[in-house]
């Protein structure tokens, strides 16, 4: 099965990774160094579809840098891809597809769906814009239940991502660990003689160890979150990296919750999704019975005094073995390197 990943995206290194598209995270200084490493990159696209959205905007000059970057011409394929948040699709047919197809990204991920019917219309619509041009691309869609999985799969898509819920970020409220989760998804492609779909795991995985394991139960590569943040590429700001390789313990010191977004006003996903914090100042003082109101209060107070204190921090369980801030390309050779003395010693103990 990852021989359809190399095939579409022949850059690709193995053990195959991707970079989550994380918005406001994942821009094209991050993505770009993701795919000239051998991985994946993804830019993170937002979730504002009307004509006149700065993200959009903003989404097309960061593929123009991007195609800059890695010294392609107009009309070459750009071999990266872009990340959605869905849940309010609105527009994206007319005003986002145009963009992606202009600069011809080579995927297309589509996650947090308010139904998962709804990303059939931008699936349909994608496909139908590539049969009009020499557009190839590939379409992602992240799903973290087997409902979810059966609906992409019927909807026809290239790539499953498969989320665990030791993922940091955004995520299904009810959902299981990829050690579970992702043996039923590789069931699910078997019984239905699906040689076609590939699949991506993601979810806790932050080196080679969990890359190996993924491969286990049946990913065809894997995707990272947190990890990625915690580079020296990524544009998040110092605070959060730094939160992120002095944390441990991510069992104990993250926790899922729709409180996290309710805390710094941000709470717009549907109620089936949750996200993996870093439990902060905010969450404790719920836990001590301070109101919504007055966290949210403190929280506007100290965002307009410039201190970052009680920014939601998304991280996921593994934090506690990621213990450095290091480049990009680091993180890819050396969480494959790692994976591949496993594999051997694994081979060699069989």
């Amino acid at each position: 099965m990852t021989a359809n990943i190399l095939q579409w995206f022949p850059h690709a290194t193995t053990p195959v990774i991707a970079n989550a598209p994380m918005f406001g995270f994942a821009d094209a200084s991050l993505a770009t160094a993701v795919t000239k490493a051998g991985g994946f990159g993804f830019i993170g696209g937002g979730f504002d579809f009307r004509s006149e959205s700065t993200q959009l905007l903003g989404l097309d000059t960061q593929l123009a840098n991007a195609r800059s970057t890695l010294g392609l011409t107009d009309d070459q394929p750009l071999p990266l891809g872009v990340g959605f948040i869905t849940f309010q699709p609105d527009g994206f047919i007319p005003s986002a597809i145009p963009i992606l197809q202009k600069h011809q990204v080579a995927a297309v991920w589509l996650s947090f769906p308010r139904a998962d019917s709804d990303h059939l219309p931008i699936i349909q619509a994608i496909r139908k814009a590539q049969e009009s041009s020499a557009w190839d691309t590939k379409i992602f869609v992240q799903v973290g239940t087997i409902k979810s999985a059966e609906e992409a799969l019927h909807q026809g898509v290239d790539v499953l991502v498969v989320q665990g819920t030791d993922a940091g970020g955004h995520q299904w409220a009810q959902g299981a660990s990829l050690i579970s989760l992702l043996p039923e998804v590789r069931d699910l492609l078997s019984k239905a003689q699906n040689t076609s779909t590939s699949i991506l795991a993601a979810g806790g995985i932050v080196d080679g160890r969990g890359c190996v394991a993924a491969l286990g139960l049946g990913a065809d590569g894997v995707v990272m979150g947190t990890r990625f943040v915690a580079t020296s590429e990524c544009p998040a700001p110092s605070t959060i990296k730094q939160a992120i390789v002095s944390g441990g313990d991510g069992g104990v010191s993250t926790i899922k919750s729709i409180r996290h977004d309710i805390f710094q006003s941000t709470d717009l996903f549907p109620r089936q999704y949750d996200g993996r914090a870093i439990i902060g100042v905010s969450y404790e003082d719920s836990q001590e019975g301070v109101s919504d109101e007055e966290i949210i209060r403190r929280y506007n107070e100290a965002k307009e005094a410039g201190e970052p204190q009680r920014r939601t921090i998304w991280a996921g369980a593994s934090i506690g073995s990621i213990n450095a801030v290091v480049s990009v390309e680091h993180v890819i050779q050396s969480t494959q390197q790692e994976a591949r003395v496993i594999l051997e010693r694994l081979k060699v103990g069989l």
